[in-house]
This record gives C-alpha cells, sequence and structure tokens, in this order.
C-alpha cells in the first residue's frame, strides 16, 4: 500500500514538473513573439516617419519653403 502511494505521489510530481516546463516554453514562446512584433512595429513606425519627411520636404521643396537647397 505503501508504495503504491509512493508511486502516485511520484507520478503526480512528475506530471507537475512536465506541466511547469510546458507552461515555461509556451511563455518563452510568446516572449519571443512579442519581441518580434514590437520590432516589426518599430521597422513599420521608422518608415512610417522617414515617409512622412519625404513628403514634407517635397512640399517644402515645390513651395520653396525648403531651406536645405
Amino acid at each position: 500500500m505503501a508504495d503504491n502511494k509512493q508511486n502516485m505521489s511520484y507520478q503526480a510530481g512528475q506530471a507537475t514538473g512536465q506541466t511547469k516546463e510546458k507552461a515555461s516554453g509556451m511563455m518563452d514562446k510568446a516572449k519571443d513573439a512579442a519581441a518580434s512584433a514590437q520590432d516589426s512595429m518599430q521597422q513599420t513606425g521608422q518608415q512610417m516617419k522617414e515617409k512622412a519627411q519625404g513628403a514634407a520636404d517635397v512640399v517644402k521643396d515645390k513651395t520653396g519653403m525648403n531651406k536645405n537647397t
């Protein structure tokens, strides 16, 4: 009877460990996905900023307000 109880306790511990390991793996994947999304958003923001600056420069050139030329 004691052996059976120890075996059940061992199996419960194994299941708990496996669950924690799976949860840790899922958290790592979620962190990686979030970091990737953040990088993508930063790149998109930078591209939008550059396009807006380019458009502003075109307007300044056309209206003679660009002092860089």
